[in-house]
């Protein structure tokens, strides 16, 4: 990638791009284990649902405003007691992994949510446990292993398992957080 990079705020114009490298991924991938690509409406929905969390959603483009890759972190689970912790998605355009976008997306993200101070801890829920890719990714910018569960998806022939890593973000839980959080 000699290209300049810029990694910035996804814009809802920027959905269409976003959505087919996740169907790429969707189609021929195990990241995903959703067998279909959703419709440009409904994934419209998901970006809304983040950013009116005030979560963020980073899209990395190059100079012709190609979008090459995006991250977000969306909300864990739904369940109140679950609000301090976010799960983290990174996908990369097929022709440019392994190129370290993922790294420099992923970062943006993490360093995002500290700047949030409420989101203490980011979890990856990662498909397929051969993901070295995405599992290494992770391992580097301080996720730590936190267990497989395994054959739990059923995609393109065959069983597929789900790692689960996790990381602290800001203070952790060395300390609860505060009212208005």
């Amino acid at each position: 990638m000699s290209q300049e990079i810029v990694i910035r705020p996804a814009r809802q114009s920027d959905l269409p791009q976003v959505l087919d490298i996740y169907g790429h991924h969707v189609l021929h991938g195990l990241a995903s284990f959703e067998e279909q690509p959703p419709q440009l409406a409904e994934f419209t929905e998901r970006w809304k649902a983040v950013c009116d969390k005030g979560l963020p959603w980073v899209v990395a483009v190059n100079e012709e405003d190609r979008v090459l890759g995006y991250a977000y972190a969306g909300p864990y689970r739904a369940r109140p007691a679950y609000r301090h912790s976010v799960e983290n998605s990174v996908y990369i355009a097929p022709d440019i992994t392994r190129s370290g976008l993922g790294k420099k997306l992923l970062t943006r993200i993490i360093e995002d949510c500290e700047k949030l101070g409420w989101v203490r801890q980011m979890i990856a829920v990662i498909g397929n446990s051969g993901n070295e890719g995405s599992i290494g990714l992770h391992a580097h910018l301080g996720f730590e292993m936190t267990g497989t569960l395994k054959s739990v998806g059923f995609k393109h022939g065959g069983w597929v398992d789900t790692v689960l890593m996790q990381r602290a973000i800001s203070k952790g839980d060395t300390e609860p957080p505060s009212e208005s959080d």
